[in-house]
Formats: structure tokens, sequence, C-alpha cells
């Protein structure tokens, strides 16, 4: 088990976790001052909830936020999934799993959670209403020391789930969310499936990968219809996609290669690189014209201006903000905040999650 988790655990746990112009470009967006204490303290609610947590998905009415955890990996069996209320961040619900939990997706309707066991290659589905495991499948690949392919984001779209497998080279699985039976398995998706986003502009769902690439399939045949390459053949870890729809732009972060992508969206093309750092998480905000990134490493929380690409503000969460989750209506940014992993798996604490109000 040991040996499990260093290879794979410790990869989620880095790995986890949007100017119309064609020219490539490099822009540096401006700094901004620090928040105050009092100014910032007032924008946020921060709560240590418990160790391992990692994607949020919330309620359809706005009522319920939903936070994936492992729990510890040292001598700890199982994880958990917890239901707190999002303006107080208290804890309303919880539900103890058999599997360590990664990924998470909500389906609105019927009010069924999908989360990722990535440390066993699986995604359960459970039921909302009475917080229990309704339905579970275990992939069947395993990588050439015979462990299971890492399961870590997933994303429902019409009635599938599509789950990117942390694998070289990865696949991407996909699930009927009703009967929860694999329908098939999308080969050669680079190195280290990462980041899934779906654009109901172009139809298209838009795949990172750990090898610096961004593919392109189409959902109605499930099959790779292109593949960029936007950073050509430097070392570039890719993470995770944001869009801004109106403006047709894809927001792509990257770990090795410390920077932000700005491509557009239809033909992959580089409109800016922004020297973000170690941006981790990436969401955008159509209401505010925002764009929010995690700095995994600085243990800041970004927002930029969407058309200057200027930094508006500066939240600092060490040590290490990971995912983020944004309200429907826009005003509320919700952040998972990890501790540092020592040698053994254990960390010096437990993790926590924030809530950032966006109009303070």
């Amino acid at each position: 088990m040991k040996v499990k988790i260093s290879a794979l655990a410790l990869l989620v746990a880095v790995t986890l976790s949007g100017c119309t112009s064609h020219s490539a470009e490099t822009a540096k967006p401006a700094a901004a001052p620090e928040k105050a204490p009092a100014a910032q303290d007032a924008a946020l609610q921060q709560r240590e909830l418990a160790d391992g947590l990692y994607e949020m998905a919330i309620g359809p009415k706005g009522d319920a936020l939903y936070v994936a955890s492992t729990e510890g990996f040292k001598d700890v069996q199982g994880g958990m999934i917890y239901k707190l209320d999002p303006k107080t961040l208290k804890t309303t619900g919880a539900t103890h799993t058999d599997l360590k939990n990664f990924g998470a997706d909500l389906d609105p309707r019927s009010g069924i959670l999908y989360v990722t066991n990535s440390l066993d290659g699986g995604v359960s589905a459970i039921n909302t209403a009475d917080g229990k495991v309704q339905a579970r499948v275990m992939f069947k690949e395993r990588n050439k020391e015979g462990f299971p392919y890492g399961a870590r984001q997933v994303l429902l779209l019409d009635g599938m789930l599509y789950i990117g497998g942390v694998a070289d080279p990865g696949v991407i699985w996909v699930v009927d969310a009703k009967t929860m039976k694999l329908k098939k398995t999308i080969q050669n998706a680079g190195k280290w499936v990462t980041g899934l986003h779906y654009s109901a502009q172009t139809k298209r769902l838009y795949v990172a990968n750990g090898g610096g690439e961004v593919l392109v399939i189409n959902p109605r045949t499930n099959r790779i219809e292109k593949r960029w390459k936007p950073l050509g053949e430097k070392d570039a870890l890719l993470l995770n996609v944001a869009e801004d729809s109106a403006t047709g732009r894809l927001f792509v972060t990257g770990s090795k290669a410390k920077t932000t992508l700005v491509l557009d969206i239809h033909t992959g093309a580089v409109i800016k690189q922004l020297p973000t750092g170690d941006a981790l998480g990436v969401k955008f905000n159509a209401k505010r014209n925002e764009i929010y990134l995690t700095q995994r490493d600085a243990g800041k929380v970004l927002s930029l201006d969407a058309t200057s690409y200027a930094v508006k503000n500066s939240w600092s969460l060490p040590p290490h903000p990971n995912s983020l989750l944004l309200s429907a209506d826009g005003n509320t940014l919700f952040v998972t905040v990890k501790q540092s992993f020592n040698k053994d798996h254990s960390t010096n604490g437990p993790d926590s999650i924030v809530r950032i109000d966006l109009n303070k």
C-alpha cells in the first residue's frame, strides 16, 4: 500500500486536484498589493475540516456544498463526503465511504454525486438524499507495477460520465451515469489525463494532459478530433481548463511551464501566456469578467481581470490552495486548502475549506 500511495496519491495530490487576437504573446499580469488582514478577513471564511480535501460540488438550489475527501493516507482506510452549509461552512451531513474520494461532479436533476476513487481506479455514485453509495464501477486497466490507473476528474455530460485516467498513456472512460456501466474507453489520451471541460459553444470536450497537450473530443462519437500542443516540445504539465464562451477563449493552467495559457477555442492558437507560476485550479466568472487561479506553491488565490489580465485581488491561503468552485450566481468562490505531505504520507494538520465573498 505504501508504494501505491507514494506513486499515485501524491501525484494526484499535486496535479489534482479565461483579447481575441490570434498572435502568441506573453503578458505579465500586473501585481496587486496584498489585501490588508482586516479587508481579507471580511471577504473570507475559513474552516479546518479534515485531511485529504479535494474537489467540491454545490447542490442545484445552492443550499449544500459537497466536499470529496480521502481522509488521511497513513493508517486510514476509506474516505468521506462532507455536506456543508455554503454560507456558514458548518457540517450538515457526512457519508463514510470505503474508498478514498478525489474528483466530484453532481447531477442537479437526480441529486446523485459522482466521485472518483483514484487509488482504486473507479467512480462511485452517491445519493445525496440519503448519503448512501448507490453504485460503483471499477476499471480494469493496470500499470506496469500492477496498480490501477488513477481516476482523476469526472465530468457529467448528457447522461454520460467522462473520467480521466492517470497513466502513460492515459485513457478517458465513458460511463453511463444511470446504469454505471462502462460504455467506451478512449485510448491514447496522452500522459496523465488531468483536466476535463465541455464547451456548449463548440459542443466539444477539451482535455488537458501531462504531456503538454489539449485534446479536442467529439462526445457524439467519443473520438479525438484534434491534438493541440500549445507549448510545442517544451516540457509542460497541463492541468485544468476553463472557458470564456463569449470571446472563445480557453484558460489552461500549467505546472512545469509555470504559465496559464489563453487559447483560441476553435484553433488552439496561443493568444497569451500568463506567467502565473505554479497555477493549478482555474475558473472563469462571466458575471464579473474575472479569472480565478490557485497558486499551489505560492499559497495564494488570484483574481485576474479577464480583459487586461491584471491581478485585481490576491488572497493569501497557505500552504497549498488546491481546487476551486464558483457559485451559480458568480458571487462566491470556494477553495480547498491542502497541507504538505510528510515523507510517511501524513500531514501536519487538517485541510481547510474557504469561502470568498467576491462582493467584498
